[in-house]
């Protein structure tokens, strides 16, 4: 799969370059500051793979810059995702012996398609979790109650809702075994950060929950909707919906730093507590993962790791 995996020898320090991650289809996607790898599972259990090196505009100076950092790495995250689940996606569908070429094909082939999924599944998300609330709320107005109660109840309507979903999904059975890889992806991430070997005996002893964890970021962006909404107060309808759709892309770039923020400093005793909401929910979407996803999850950081270092020595 890849040459044998490289040690650090010392835990990771606040500042340094992360790794992040996201589960897929019978897969792990890594990603590096310069590069990307998604490895999954075959259904004859054999692995495969493909990475990619990312520009500029994914690991320029660009990305030190507060807040714009922010929006860069959420279009990263939506494109990059959307690219380690299609291919994740080809793999899990083969079943007439096409060899990595045709995947390779298969995956270049679509890509327009995928970019109409990801907006409906976006404009999806917009009507359900961010406009419906407001809908479902509005017949405060028509009460004695405080006009600003309405928009409080909102707030915390949206955060259940998002809670309701996450465990819901949960239950299904191909998505728990998702979360399972999410979980190794996890456990894998926070061993090689604490610099310990990355065999799937040392790796099974990590927590599965991780401060950086999309799930968190979530998490704090309902939080967040439910301050700034609360303060703008109740107006009129036009404006109550436009604002959510408005807001949302302001709101989320502010939960990455928060989120950021969270990951750098995780191990002062007040940053713990205050983020520790964010660990119990990854309870939610992660699963303990068995040995054969740990495995695929250390097989994509290995690549990832050899990859960067190659850069280091080109460089």
């Amino acid at each position: 799969m890849s040459e044998p995996p490289l040690r650090r020898q010392q835990p990771i320090r606040s500042g340094a370059v992360g790794y992040g991650g996201q589960a897929v289809t019978e897969g792990v996607m890594i990603r590096g500051p310069r590069h990307v790898v998604v490895v999954c599972r075959r259904s004859d259990g054999s692995l495969t793979q493909r990475s990619r090196r990312l520009g500029a505009t994914y690991a320029g100076r660009f990305r030190r810059i507060p807040l714009l950092r922010g929006a860069l790495t959420l279009a990263e995250t939506l494109y990059l995702g959307f690219w380690a689940l299609t291919f994740a996606q080809r793999v899990a569908l083969q079943a007439d012996g096409r060899d990595e070429q045709d995947e390779q094909d298969d995956l270049d082939g679509i890509r327009a398609l995928d970019i109409v999924t990801m907006l409906i599944a976006l404009s999806f998300g917009v009507g359900v979790f961010l406009l419906s609330p407001v809908f479902a709320t509005r017949w405060i107005e028509n009460t004695s109650a405080p006009p600003i109660l309405a928009v409080i109840i909102e707030g915390l309507l949206r955060v259940l809702m998002l809670l309701g979903y996450m465990w819901l999904i949960g239950r299904l059975p191909d998505v728990r075994r998702v979360f399972q890889f999410h979980g190794a992806e996890h456990k894998t991430i926070a061993a090689w950060e604490a610099g310990d070997a990355l065999t799937p005996e040392r790796v099974a002893r990590y927590s599965r929950a991780h401060p950086r964890c999309g799930t968190s970021f979530l998490l704090v962006a309902a939080v967040l909707a439910v301050v700034i909404f609360t303060a703008l107060g109740n107006p009129p309808l036009w404006w109550h919906l436009t604002s959510r759709v408005v807001l949302a892309p302001v709101i989320a770039v502010a939960a990455y730093e928060v989120i950021r923020f969270g990951g750098l400093y995780r191990h002062h005793r007040i940053v713990a507590t205050l983020f520790a909401p964010n660990l119990w929910l990854q309870a939610l979407t992660t699963r303990e993962p068995e040995a054969e996803q740990v495995t695929v999850a250390i097989a994509a950081m290995e690549a990832a790791l050899q990859l960067e270092a190659e850069s280091a020595e080109a460089a």
